[in-house]
């Protein structure tokens, strides 16, 4: 099995730059469309539409990447109308903006498992893989039909299968067998909707990524909040479990501030 090297999140320093990497839990499109007395399946329908919108306003901003959690291995757990309903959105969806994305220099990569998706899904995802594959402005990492436990478990299998020496398996290495494989960590994950959980969401990956939880609905997201986020994360102090250098030496830059005595 050829595994991919695993591109290192570059340094952030003290706040002032744009996340590279931002993941997004999509909650809230069944809520959207009940308030507004439409089927939940017009909630996915908008919610898939409004991706678009979201790479237009994160690319210029500098992030490469953007992983949308579309489908979670636990909706198949979802009245069977809805699953299939979804099914053929992203369907369409796929179908439909690949051709607008490969103009934009979008490339588009399927995480997940792929047995249990239709033929249509599966081939349409596969086409959309195969024709933005060589595009460089920015990654959309579409998570369908994912869930984190499921991705540690397979990849254990794969290193299992490869016969890879148990000593010689550290955490690149194991990363190189995720999903994920071909891109950095999370800088920001953003989770729409209103409840405040990782709900089994790139669980390996997101173990130093900030979070933020907005009660806005997905379909709702729009770029003056997202730019609001981005600018919020760029505040934040990122230690990585270690001190930054104002955090070891406090007294130093206190001294700083008070005015000499005379």
């Amino acid at each position: 099995m050829q595994v991919e090297s695993l591109p290192p999140n570059p340094p952030v320093d003290g706040g002032a730059n744009a996340p590279i990497h931002v993941a997004f839990i999509m909650d809230g499109n069944g809520r959207w469309a009940q308030k507004q007395n439409l089927p939940r399946i017009a909630g996915h329908e908008v919610g898939v539409q409004r991706i678009q919108g979201i790479l237009e306003t994160l690319a210029p901003l500098g992030v490469k990447f953007v992983t949308v959690y579309a489908f979670s291995t636990e909706n198949w757990a979802r009245p069977q109308d809805e699953v299939d309903g979804i099914m053929d959105v992203f369907s369409e969806a796929v179908a439909s903006q690949t051709e607008d994305l490969h103009r934009e220099n979008v490339r588009i990569v399927h995480v997940g498992r792929t047995e249990n998706l239709g033929t249509e899904l599966k081939n349409a995802v596969a086409d959309a893989e195969r024709l933005t594959a060589n595009n460089t402005r920015i990654t959309l990492n579409i998570a369908f039909d994912y869930g984190g436990r499921a991705e540690i478990l397979e990849a254990v299998r794969r290193i299992i299968k490869d016969g890879i020496n148990p000593d010689t398996i550290d955490e690149e290495l194991f990363s190189r067998y995720l999903f994920t494989a071909h891109c950095p960590n999370p800088d920001l994950i953003i989770r729409t909707g209103g409840e405040q959980r990782i709900s089994n969401f790139l669980l390996w990956q997101s173990a130093y990524s900030e979070m933020h939880y907005t009660s806005t609905l997905w379909p709702d997201l729009d770029a003056a909040e997202l730019v609001q986020l981005l600018e919020d994360f760029g505040s934040r102090r990122r230690r990585y479990g270690a001190l930054n250098a104002e955090d070891q030496f406090p007294e130093d830059e206190a001294s700083e501030t008070q005015t000499p005595q005379e």
